[in-house]
């Protein structure tokens, strides 16, 4: 399904943006020379080649799905917890030999927040945050955790120390905008901002992350669709970042649901001609509920149009 069906919302409370900064790649440079740093390296791999094992094994389940060969569900699900299992026993038998390797503390957390164990992943993190307190990426997971689960101003206050310590990544400002964004009551307090000046500080924040990583598609949306919710709508600023969002879709579903939205914007704007141009470019299947419904919309609004008035395409 495409980003741009998801609300803000699920994209904070259960997509987790933005994990990756704290998260411990394969490709995390390590010292090889180092016994230490070569197991550490190993399981990373080990983690990666899991992950990739999973997905290639829900692919095939989802292929046979399709093609009548039963439901495997279950079986599936016996599988992956096998898998998975098994790295986390990696990890716990690391952690357990090397209790003060920050980036292990960092990986672990990572691995078990996909697993929707956030308690666990929060003692991993707070842990690395206890070994190191200035390290920034112990502080965004730890900040995504009490953005998800409270107190809030512990998400604001551990997201400005992390920007703080490391301004050029997008994904700490990114992460902070969300949270300003959504929890606009706690950010006028903790902040002592208007209601207006919150907008405007969030919006500030996603343009920051922006600068830093202007070919991210997804968070461009994120900005865009965050100008919904000001009040009161900034149609005309809504349009403009919707216009640009288009230039870095990347492939034709998210061109067609930046057309969603275009032409959303240019109905409220009584802009109807470019509102049907934006719906003649929609024709994927998957946004035939969206496209009909603002279809049914325009068309309500044109009948309202003296004939005089009328647009012309």
């Amino acid at each position: 399904m495409s980003a741009l069906l998801i609300s803000l919302l699920s994209a904070l409370l259960a997509a987790a943006p933005a994990d990756s900064a704290g998260s411990a790649g394969a490709s995390a440079v390590v010292n090889t020379n180092d016994p230490v740093e070569r197991d550490y390296r190993k399981l990373l791999l080990d983690d990666d080649a899991a992950e990739q094992d999973v997905n290639k094994w829900s692919e095939t389940a989802e292929s046979f799905a399709k093609a009548g060969a039963g439901d495997p569900k279950t079986t599936l699900h016996l599988r992956v917890e096998q898998r998975l299992d098994g790295i986390k026993k990696e990890y716990e038998d690391f952690v357990q030999r090397h209790p003060d390797h920050i980036k292990v503390r960092l990986a672990y957390g990572s691995f078990l927040n996909d697993r929707d164990d956030e308690e666990g992943a929060f003692v991993q993190w707070d842990h690395a945050h206890v070994l190191d307190p200035k390290n920034p990426a112990a502080l965004d997971n730890l900040a995504n955790y009490y953005g998800h689960r409270g107190p809030v101003r512990k998400a604001f206050e551990y997201y400005d120390k992390a920007i703080a310590i490391d301004p050029n990544q997008s994904v700490y400002y990114h992460n902070l905008a969300v949270t300003v964004y959504m929890f606009r009551a706690d950010a006028r307090e903790y902040y002592q901002l208007t209601e207006q000046e919150v907008f405007d500080k969030a919006l500030e924040l996603y343009r920051k992350a922006i600068k830093l990583d202007p070919d991210n598609f997804v968070l461009f949306t994120d900005y865009a669709e965050s100008f919904y919710g000001t009040n009161p709508p900034r149609w005309q600023d809504g349009l403009t970042a919707w216009t640009q969002a288009l230039k870095i879709a990347h492939d034709e579903d998210e061109r067609e649901g930046v057309y969603i939205h275009l032409a959303r914007i240019n109905l409220k704007l009584g802009q109807y001609v470019e509102a049907r141009a934006s719906l003649n470019a929609v024709t994927n299947a998957m946004y035939d509920t969206l496209k009909n419904r603002l279809s049914r919309n325009l068309d309500e609004a044109l009948k309202k149009v003296p004939a005089s008035d009328m647009p012309r395409n």
